[in-house]
């Protein structure tokens, strides 16, 4: 049985956060996050038209334990703007180092995508581009516009970097109107300095509060991971957070270590604990919340848009 792909093939560099210490307990998985090899017919169709389009995904360069049953759905979150991150999170299987320069064929390769896989949903994220003076944000935009023109009936979900010190690179991503607009806190507040060094708490709650008031009809979503040593009341105040910046749907986690080189597994979270959070999420006002060990972003995304969108329109009969 396979839970994380490693994919740490190519050169990464070390970092001191992200080394693994000889002395550092290695717990063992609980059978309730184990997932099965993916072999199945419907993974296949999918890897070969992933890679027939020369596309890059999340659900193989982060190692995620949901791959083979995503694919075997044709469900896949297309990873834009390359394989290397300018980043080195230290939960992240990512590789780390200097990108290659954008392709100004990827928006009509990942739409060309979308259109073969008779996508209905489909959820675009990235690697941090901070080498880019607008992070990236033109490249979303154009990957969204070459989606709407191939299939106008899919809707977009997009899971972005936090464009910090980008000014104005927000405005462009939001203006192409994206149906969800997804940024992950990964974390609470005072892991930030170990796992998520390169970024910056309240910058992230304040992009989400932006989308908002930028465009009020665009869903917001975010997500953490837990087991990276957190406390659970760190949890419920970022709840509190997120709340506050207007976000309406949240994603709770297991976090798994990629590789020992990364960020250890301090706890495996239970299921009762994990239908906990879910219960004191939706009392906190979220419209959406997804809470297991296997929950990622991008997990059941179309089914959890359509029960997203079901909800708003509830909440919005109620307030009529």
């Amino acid at each position: 049985m396979v839970t994380v792909v490693d994919t740490v093939s190519r050169p990464r560099p070390r970092h001191p956060e992200k080394a693994h210490r000889p002395d550092q307990e290695v717990l063992r998985k609980p059978e309730w996050i184990r997932v099965k090899a993916p072999v199945s017919r419907g993974y296949q169709e999918t890897r070969e038209i992933v890679k027939s389009h020369g596309l890059v995904t999340v659900c193989e360069e982060a190692g995620c334990p949901n791959i083979g049953e995503c694919w075997d759905k044709k469900h896949s979150t297309f990873m834009i703007m390359g394989e290397i991150c300018t980043r080195a999170c230290a939960f992240c299987n990512v590789a780390t180092g200097i990108p290659m320069p954008l392709d100004p064929n990827e928006p009509q390769s990942v739409a060309d995508a979308v259109v073969k896989m008779g996508l209905s949903h489909v959820v675009i994220t990235s690697v941090d581009r901070d080498d880019l003076p607008d992070g990236g944000a033109a490249h979303f935009a154009a990957v969204i516009r070459a989606i709407r023109a191939a299939a106008p009936a899919t809707t977009i979900e997009i899971l972005t970097p936090d464009f910090l010190r980008k000014d104005g690179a927000l405005e462009i991503v939001v203006a192409a109107k994206p149906d969800v607009f997804n940024h992950n806190l990964e974390t609470v507040p005072s892991n930030y300095l170990t796992v998520r060094p390169g970024a910056r708490y309240f910058h992230s709650l304040r992009l989400l509060q932006r989308v908002k008031e930028l465009d009020p009809t665009i869903f917001t979503k975010s997500g953490i991971m837990v087991g990276l040593g957190e406390e659970r009341n760190e949890v419920l105040q970022l709840m509190d957070d997120l709340r506050s910046a207007d976000v309406d749907f949240i994603t709770i986690g297991q976090y798994l270590q990629p590789t020992r080189k990364h960020h250890p597994v301090k706890a495996f979270v239970t299921p009762d604990e994990f239908r906990s959070y879910e219960t004191v999420a939706y009392a906190k006002g979220f419209l959406m919340v997804a809470s297991s060990p296997l929950t990622r972003s991008s997990h059941h995304a179309g089914a959890d848009f359509a029960r997203l969108r079901e909800a708003r329109e509830k909440q919005l009969s109620r307030t009529a």
